[in-house]
C-alpha cells in the first residue's frame, strides 16, 4: 500500500513543477518503474486515479514504462540472463544490479496559461 504515498509525493512534485512553469493543467505524466522497485503498477494506477481528482492532474494520462531487472558482473561486465544465478559464470563474482529498481519521473506534459 505504499503506492498511495508514492503517488502523493508524485502529485506534489508534479504540482510544484506545474506552478514553476505557470501551467494550468497537466496532460500527461511518464514514469519509469523498475520491476524490482517493489511497486505494484496496477495499484499505482489506482492510487493515481484517486489522487488526481480535483488537482491540476485531473485530466492527465499516466504512462508507466516497466524497466526489467538487468544484472552484470562488476569485474568483466558480462550481462547475466534473466532468472540466472546472480553470480558471474566466468569470474564467480556476485552480480551487480544495473537497472530494475528505479522509480523515475521521466516527463510531464503540461498546458501553459
Amino acid at each position: 500500500m505504499h503506492e498511495y504515498s508514492i503517488v502523493q509525493a508524485l502529485m506534489s512534485q508534479v504540482e510544484t513543477e506545474a506552478r514553476k512553469h505557470g501551467a494550468v493543467s497537466v496532460d500527461r505524466i511518464e514514469l519509469k518503474i523498475g520491476e524490482l522497485s517493489g511497486i505494484e503498477v496496477d495499484l499505482l494506477r489506482t492510487a493515481f486515479e484517486v489522487f488526481r481528482d480535483r488537482s491540476i492532474c485531473a485530466r492527465a494520462e499516466l504512462e508507466i514504462e516497466v524497466v526489467p531487472a538487468e544484472w552484470s558482473c562488476p569485474t568483466c561486465r558480462e550481462l547475466l540472463e534473466a532468472g540466472a544465478r546472480l553470480q558471474c559464470p566466468d569470474c564467480k563474482q556476485p552480480a551487480r544490479l544495473l537497472s530494475g529498481d528505479e522509480i523515475v519521473l521521466q516527463r510531464i506534459e503540461m498546458e501553459a496559461a
